[in-house]
């Protein structure tokens, strides 16, 4: 906001728009509702609000709770350029899964099935989460570099509090887990959706949320230089959720310790987002 042209209310208006609206905000609609003059304008505030969106002091995620861990490919098949390829973006997540506090006391009442209970999964719910993006690739049968044991050992590393309990499938970049400090539980998933959905629920709700707000509020379009910024923008208010009142609050307060992005940096790739 430091030595910006844009008066201070319409920073505040914005940042109130962004944090507190369920689906966020789109550069075009940003543009529209604040009655922006350009769309570079309003595509720049909005990375000047994500950039304050990642807390520099954040805690790592996990004990006393557990965490899932995962990947998946943000993107799509693209149109006219051959079969097979496409422009998708590998993404690592973790996720802590809690346990309601009233499951111990109704515990006789959840059962794995329908039968005169209720499911077993509704005990837990996801807690905090975190996302950052691997590796870009370019061929759908080339893997992915993103997934080597180096990169997805430093990012759980990075993201969950030593000694907690990690749930992975079976890839063999995990591995090294145990040999950190982790309690590592690992499954071979050999594609089948059931084993994925008993072992690896929460965080695959998880990516299936965030495609879906990716789709819906950008409609697919994200610059994979950009990609990080807008998971930063998931993160920050998959995590306040139950308090979305307190957003507005949060990354204010952040913008006020952090160095945002300039137009320029933005728009020749010289900025790196925060991961």
């Amino acid at each position: 906001m430091q030595s910006s042209h844009m008066p201070l209310s319409t920073w505040f208006w914005g940042a109130y728009l962004m944090t507190t609206q369920t689906p966020g905000q789109s550069a075009v609609q940003f543009q529209r509702q604040l009655d922006i003059a350009t769309y570079e304008t309003a595509f720049t505030m909005l990375h000047k609000l994500r950039a304050g969106m990642v807390r520099p002091d954040r805690d790592t995620i996990g004990t006393p709770h557990p965490v899932e861990v995962d990947e998946c490919c943000v993107g799509g098949r693209t149109r006219g350029e051959g079969r097979g390829i496409h422009h998708q973006t590998a993404v690592v997540g973790a996720v802590e899964v809690r346990t309601r506090k009233d499951a111990e006391d109704r515990s006789a009442k959840w059962k794995d099935a329908h039968e005169g209970g209720i499911p077993a999964k509704k005990l837990t719910y996801a807690g905090r989460l975190r996302l950052r993006v691997v590796s870009s690739v370019d061929q759908a049968d080339i893997p992915l570099s993103g997934r080597d044991a180096e990169t997805l050992t430093a990012f759980v590393k990075e993201s969950v509090t030593a000694g907690s309990i990690v749930r992975t499938d079976g890839w063999q970049g995990y591995y090294g887990l145990g040999e950190m400090g982790y309690r590592h539980n690992a499954l071979t998933l050999g594609g089948d959706p059931e084993k994925a959905e008993k072992h690896l629920p929460m965080i695959h709700l998880v990516f299936s949320n965030l495609k879906t707000w990716i789709n819906g509020t950008h409609h697919g379009r994200i610059e994979p230089r950009h990609l990080q910024a807008y998971l930063n923008e998931f993160v920050f208010r998959f995590n306040r959720r139950f308090y979305p009142m307190n957003s507005f609050n949060s990354v204010l307060g952040i913008s006020a310790r952090t160095v945002p992005p300039t137009y320029a940096q933005l728009y020749s790739g010289e900025w790196t987002h925060a991961a």
